[in-house]
């Protein structure tokens, strides 16, 4: 007996030390050296708290009250709570299991059968009582690594969500910064048209005066006329759009839709410029999504493992002891009524229709499908930058022109109007300046709002900074 015992813990200790699987290595990628229009910057400059990139009261208290209340990042904290309690509990897998169990029963036997007829010869009773009370002990021994590669995973799934939540921070950021910037434009898209109906209304008035003296048509009456309508349809069109971005701002913020308070001048609400110029491609792997892929191919490694673990045989002891009677008063008389057990099981699976080995191959291409994953959002990440960074480029070209523009149609319009009013010039010379001016202001607005999304977005493709 004492051989025999000493062999099984020999064995146990033996086999404990074999592992089964494949170590993760992080998957060979190919990154290139710049991005396409690419900028320099170090690691300090891009990495950086939110609050050091926006700095508008206003908007840190929106961002600040959407990170407090969304509930996509409630949902998101939640269930890395669920992950760590189930690392938690991998950690556990080491340790044996111990149940104890308390039963008493009574069956009445048939008494035709021989178990009756001796009961009730020997018992005196029609019915046979059993009282048991037993102590058992289960373990598994660890052999090929098996809770190894389930903390593993369980740690891998924990970091990943971690990361996912900065990812979604993140984006939630950008997301408010880019729609209280919305805000801001549709303000400026509003004051433009008021400024232009003003100066409409000025013609207007100038040209009535010029129809009842007889120096034009009632013509040039209708046509500036339309022109103030024209400037005047912006109106409801603004402050609709303005309600629709102040609702999804709000909803945004965790909050029922109301209006957002905000400041009179978008030039203060513009970040710091922090990029200058090449940045280079491997600080991408401060992406939090890049990050949480690669975490995921760790996950999907340790799983393939687990699977290919489950093809090899496994060792399990399961000692009991307890006190077993068939008389209540007897029950606990020791040692009369010990009783003891001790069970080693090897289990080897042999024929179970290839479903483990169909298991083990379907977790290899998870694997190979996570790492293709993994790849993808390093693709996505070096495309948004780049696209980020042309569409800040374009727009900072773009803005030039137009503002070389505007201080020409600013001047146009002056001249227009001084020239009409001393019969110099037509109605349709000043509604045609008057109009291309308007278009010029909006679309100085919308180039804005542009480069803001660009910078924005450059921002948060580069990883961003959610503490």
């Amino acid at each position: 007996m004492k051989l025999t015992k000493y062999i099984s813990i020999g064995l146990i200790a033996l086999l404990s030390a074999c592992t089964v699987g494949k170590k993760y290595s992080r998957p060979d990628v190919s990154m290139p050296e710049h991005f396409r229009n690419s900028i320099s910057t170090t690691a300090d400059s891009v990495q950086l708290p939110w609050k050091t990139f926006f700095k508008e009261p206003q908007l840190v208290g929106l961002i600040e009250k959407a990170l407090a209340k969304n509930n996509d990042i409630s949902v998101a904290v939640l269930t890395i709570r669920q992950l760590d309690l189930n690392y938690q509990q991998t950690k556990l897998g080491l340790y044996p299991n111990l149940d104890f169990t308390l039963g008493a029963n009574r069956t009445w036997l048939s008494r035709n059968s021989l178990n009756g007829s001796l009961s009730e010869q020997f018992l005196g009773t029609a019915y046979m009582d059993d009282y048991s009370a037993t102590l058992r002990l289960s373990w598994e021994a660890d052999i090929w690594g098996k809770v190894k590669n389930h903390k593993e995973s369980s740690l891998a799934e924990y970091f990943m969500q971690k990361e996912n939540l900065s990812a979604l921070k993140t984006r939630l950021i950008a997301q408010v910064a880019q729609a209280y910037f919305n805000l801001l434009t549709l303000d400026e898209q509003l004051a433009v048209a008021q400024k232009n109906i003003a100066l409409s209304d000025t013609a207007l008035n100038m040209t009535r005066l010029q129809y009842k003296s007889g120096q034009t048509s009632s013509l040039a009456v209708e046509q500036a006329e339309a022109q103030k309508k024209t400037a005047e349809l912006l109106i409801p069109v603004a402050k609709q759009a303005i309600s629709a971005q102040e609702n999804a701002l709000s909803i945004l913020c965790g909050e029922y839709p109301t209006s957002i308070e905000r400041t009179k001048n978008m030039q203060e609400a513009l970040p710091t410029a922090l990029f200058s110029e090449g940045v280079p491609a491997n600080l991408l792997s401060r992406r939090p999504d890049v990050k949480a892929s690669e975490y995921a191919v760790v996950s999907a490694n340790a799983k393939m493992n687990l699977a290919n673990i489950a093809l090899y045989p496994s060792i399990s002891l399961s000692p009991s002891i307890g006190a077993n009677s068939f008389k209540m008063n007897t029950w606990f008389d020791l040692p009369g009524s010990l009783i003891k057990n001790l069970g080693v099981n090897l289990t080897q699976p042999i024929f179970n229709k290839k479903a483990l080995q169909t298991a083990f191959e379907v977790s290899r291409i998870e694997r190979e499908k996570a790492v293709l994953n993994f790849k993808q959002s390093l693709l996505t990440a070096v495309g948004e930058v780049s696209t980020a960074l042309s569409r800040g480029s374009a727009a900072q070209e773009r803005l030039e022109l137009i503002q070389s523009k505007n201080n020409s149609l600013s001047k146009a319009t002056k001249d227009a109007l001084l020239l009409y009013r001393n019969g110099m010039a037509s109605y349709l010379e000043v509604i045609t300046t008057l109009n291309n001016s308007l278009q010029n202001e909006l679309e100085a607005i919308s180039v804005r709002k542009e480069q803001f999304d660009a910078t924005t977005e450059l921002y948060r493709s580069l990883g961003g900074g959610v503490e």
